[in-house]
């Protein structure tokens, strides 16, 4: 089978029939790439306007020409005028283009072309706006104020709604009617109400709404960071980063399994969506899984883990590292730096459950024929690293995000010019930045919806009444449970602690299905954090929290987008395969517990001491690998099920930061590791057995 560039690699075939097309699954299972066909007019258009996007973000970060409010309203005119060019109503429908007629130019209905027109006016009528005029109008808008606000607001959810899905706009809806019609809300929920004027004077005229921080870092930097990486892959460095998996992971037991894990890993820290890392790596590696024997829909799975922890890997971490540097305050170099050993535990969780799995099946890794050169890998894409070490040193020396990814994307041209086995081309530089702005049009609808919701909120006070319900719950269970332990080891407050953080991480699980992570991440920080922070926790902590739990939605039923598009790669029943990624992902789910209970892991929080960190790194690891063996049924041996229990019950205090816990979780896990060591020593024994006999006969 060939590769995207053309070469032979013969470990992605194999016997599962045609290998999935990529772009396919992930137009069927990724709304936001589900471009329509259009006429070739229609398409010179777009694609003109897309690329002029890119080059002005590009040009913008290289020299702020423009102040910020007309930066973020050119930003907005362009993206959701083109959603309404690129994005058809109806997902569904047809697959060629349409006739040009009089009432469908280029293809294209009338309406979409007004509509498109009537959001671009909408968008650029405030910014252009002399300032002074606008700080009048702020508090008393006038009647072409409310009618150029509501027109924005009404075309903002129709666009998310083409490139997202009904999700999304219809919560950002939600929260509109509970702005205007708050006196009719239940108990705590109450409040008085907003106009309708009032309501549009907050969303539109003030930062606090539409041209919020939303949207403010998704022009400054998340575009930017999509185009890079779309112009990285397009020079070869997604094609390194597989081959380079292979060569490092590929030979051990279950080899394309941790192929999957490692080049998920890395590709991922250039790729801003775990579906389309999914789809990228997933039609190469799941594949090679089955034909070794790995179940399909445990391989789709695997795929789906890995592919989502590309949302928590730096240095882009699916752009919600943009958002945290605005909320915190703090250093990008410090926001990658807080990121980097949670995201290798829940990598290490995923390589254990797959370890054990292949030991469990006796599952084969690549042959030596099936492994790539190393010498031809490195003289093919070499290259294509450098740009993303630029990147990289640039967030370090504190460059800004939008000046890193400025000198990025710059190398990448260059590069892909000066390297002759893998020349970047006019056109495939035209065809770059087309693609980068195409797949950039979702996350800043989405952007815009979400400064619809954080209005509300900082409207009408909903985070606090939110916060304010989530721990009376728990206090009220916790006092509950405190009140009928015989060993009163469990206190109302340690129980009302635990208990809002089991409550806040199900929320944000809920409230992430179906939505992208920097969406997700930016409403559970208006909505759910705030619970934390009456708790006394930490904002950075509480931040990562809301944000891991929120990534955890793409693999998490029913909604688990990442993990039905790798069962449409596999051929595996999606709600299985979403079940069995999950298991996968325990680690992503226990992690953030460690880090409110122990900052340290998180390294750059006040208190921070080595050995905290240490402890808590060895009780995370210990206790991810008890956890594995507990669901995969494998340690050093078969795990029965009594071994199974005694190990999971003692994951949770291993896990559990502290050298006291540890102790228990050790005292529990000993019988159980004991019998293992016995059980295989009997394995080896046996084994050996029949060797010997024949040299003892007489």
């Amino acid at each position: 089978m060939a590769s995207r560039d053309g070469r032979d690699v013969r470990f992605e075939s194999g016997d599962t029939g045609a290998p999935a097309d990529p772009d396919a699954l992930a137009r069927k299972y990724d709304p936001e790439i589900s471009f329509r066909p259009v006429g070739r007019t229609a398409d010179w258009i777009a694609s003109a306007l897309l690329v002029a996007l890119a080059l002005f973000h590009y040009y913008s970060a290289w020299s702020s020409v423009v102040r910020e409010l007309l930066f973020r309203g050119i930003h907005l005119a362009l993206v959701l005028g083109l959603i309404f060019l690129v994005f058809a109503p109806l997902r569904r429908g047809y697959t060629e283009p349409k006739p040009s007629t009089l009432l469908r130019p280029g293809g294209i209905s009338l309406i979409d072309w007004l509509l498109a027109a009537a959001v671009a006016v909408a968008a650029l009528y405030l910014p252009l706006l002399p300032t002074e005029v606008v700080a009048r109008r702020v508090g008393n808008p006038d009647l072409q104020d409310v009618v150029m606000g509501s027109l924005l607001i009404v075309l903002v959810l129709e666009a998310t709604r083409r490139c997202m899905g009904w999700t999304l706009p219809a919560i950002a809806a939600l929260f509109v009617a509970y702005g205007v019609f708050g006196q009719y809300a239940p108990g705590v929920l109450v409040h008085p109400g907003a106009s309708w004027d009032g309501l549009v004077n907050h969303l539109y005229l003030t930062d606090q709404g539409i041209y919020g921080i939303a949207v403010g870092v998704v022009a400054k930097y998340v575009f930017l960071f999509v185009v890079f990486g779309v112009l990285a892959t397009r020079i070869g460095l997604g094609q390194l980063f597989i081959d380079v998996a292979r060569l490092v992971a590929g030979r051990y037991a279950g080899g394309p399994a941790k192929v999957a894990v490692f080049s998920s890993a890395m590709l991922g820290m250039i790729s801003g969506s775990s579906i389309a890392n999914t789809v990228t790596t997933g039609s190469l590696t799941i594949p090679a899984m089955k034909r070794i024997g790995y179940p399909p829909h445990f391989a789709g799975a695997v795929e789906a883990t890995a592919s989502t922890g590309g949302q928590i890997t730096p240095p882009i971490m699916g752009a919600a590292a943009f958002i945290m540097v605005e909320f915190l305050g703090i250093p990008y170099r410090e926001i990658l730096l807080a990121a980097l050993v949670p995201a290798l535990l829940h990598y290490f969780g995923v390589i254990v459950m797959v370890h054990l799995e292949a030991k469990r099946l006796g599952l084969r890794g690549l042959r030596r024929d099936e492994m790539p050169k190393w010498r031809l890998v490195l003289r093919e894409n070499w290259p294509a690293i450098i740009p993303l070490i630029i990147l990289i040193h640039m967030i370090m020396i504190g460059r800004s995000p939008d000046n890193a990814a400025f000198w990025g994307l710059t190398a990448c041209v260059v590069i892909g010019v000066l390297n002759p086995r893998r020349r970047l081309t006019l056109w495939g530089l035209f065809d770059s930045l087309r693609t980068g702005a195409r797949y950039a049009l979702a996350v800043g609808a989405a952007a815009a919806s979400v400064g619809i919701i954080v209005g509300v909120v900082t409207l009408t006070g909903l985070g606090f009444r939110l916060s304010y319900m989530v721990t009376q719950a728990a206090a009220g269970i916790g006092a509950w449970v405190s009140a009928v332990d015989p060993f009163g080891l469990m206190t109302v407050e340690a129980l009302t602690t635990f208990l809002t953080l089991v409550f806040t991480a199900i929320a944000c699980v809920i409230m992430g299905a179906g939505i992208p992570t920097t969406a997700t991440y930016i409403i559970l920080v208006s909505i759910a954090a705030p619970a934390l922070g009456l708790l006394q926790v930490p904002t950075v902590v509480s931040h990562f929290f809301v944000f891991y739990y929120g990534v955890l939605a793409d693999i998490t039923p029913p909604v688990a987008l990442a993990a039905y598009a790798a069962a449409g790669i596999a051929g595996a029943n999606p709600f299985r395969t979403g079940n069995v990624a999950f298991r996968l992902a325990i680690a992503k789910a226990l992690v953030p517990f460690v880090f409110v209970y122990s900052p340290s892991l998180l390294i750059i929080t006040d208190g921070f001491t080595w050995t905290a960190f240490a402890v808590t790194v060895t009780g995370a690891v210990a206790g991810i690998t008890l956890l594995g063996a507990a669901f995969s049924g494998w340690l050093l041996t078969y795990v029965p099920v009594w071994q199974r229990w005694l190990l999971g019950l003692a994951a949770v205090p291993l896990v559990a930061p502290g050298l006291e816990t540890m102790a228990y979780g050790g005292a529990i896990a000993a019988p159980a590791l004991i019998a293992q060591i016995a059980a295989a020593r009997r394995e080896r024994a046996a084994a050996a057995a029949p060797a010997s006999e024949p040299e003892s006969a007489p």
